[in-house]
């Protein structure tokens, strides 16, 4: 399965869940292909690949259809828990955003190094100095993190996360992270998100749109 095969069934398993949230019980790969932004074709073969099949008239089950690609996807009955280092600008208005809870994932913690943003009673997230972070981690069974720490501060906190267990890593610091074997033969997941990058491509294809 590649990476944009996972990218769409990603999408798929979210415009699901609204619509099971909007009382439907049923869906039609044409309905799922308009709210994806793929033609009904793709949405037919990435299903026929993952061995899912609908009726001809009657098209699939919504909520067959959301077990299906929630197993794919590693989805549980529990919120998949998160924490976010760095307790900046960022940093809290992710913690504040509340459309992660419909996707099944909890921020349950912020860590930063400032002692003047320490609040372990804070709402929505506590936040508690890095000191913590292993504790937290291991109590609240964490293994992905969200680092929006400044440029210099971004290594050591990878390393460090790293260190506590944390096998998936979303980095929206300017420094680039790579995923290194760790000494148990595994690799952690990491995805860097280059905000100035992503607007920069977003500028050059309005210059020069695809053809």
């Amino acid at each position: 399965m590649n990476n944009d095969m996972i990218i769409r069934i990603t999408r798929y398993y979210r415009i699901l869940n609204r619509l099971r949230s909007l009382g439907l019980e049923r869906v039609f790969a044409h309905n799922l292909a308009d709210a994806a932004g793929v033609s009904a074709a793709i949405v037919r073969k990435d299903f026929s690949l993952l061995e899912i099949y609908g009726q001809k008239r009657g098209g699939y089950d919504i909520l067959d259809l959301i077990a299906s690609l929630g197993k794919i996807l590693g989805k549980t009955d529990e919120p998949q828990n998160v924490i976010i280092v760095g307790c900046g600008r960022i940093g809290k208005a992710l913690m504040h955003y509340n459309g992660f809870e419909p996707d099944g994932i909890r921020i349950v913690a912020g860590f930063d190094s400032d002692p003047l943003v320490y609040n372990e009673t804070t709402h929505p997230v506590p936040v508690y100095p890095l000191g913590r972070l292993e504790e937290v981690v291991k109590s609240n069974n964490v293994e992905v993190a969200m680092i929006t720490v400044p440029e210099g501060a971004t290594s050591d906190v990878f390393q460090r996360l790293i260190s506590v267990g944390i096998r998936g890593i979303l980095n929206f610091s300017p420094i680039t992270l790579k995923a290194t074997t760790l000494s148990d033969g595994t690799a952690p997941v990491v995805h860097n998100v280059n905000i100035a990058l992503e607007l920069e491509q977003i500028f050059y294809e309005l210059q020069f749109p695809k053809k």
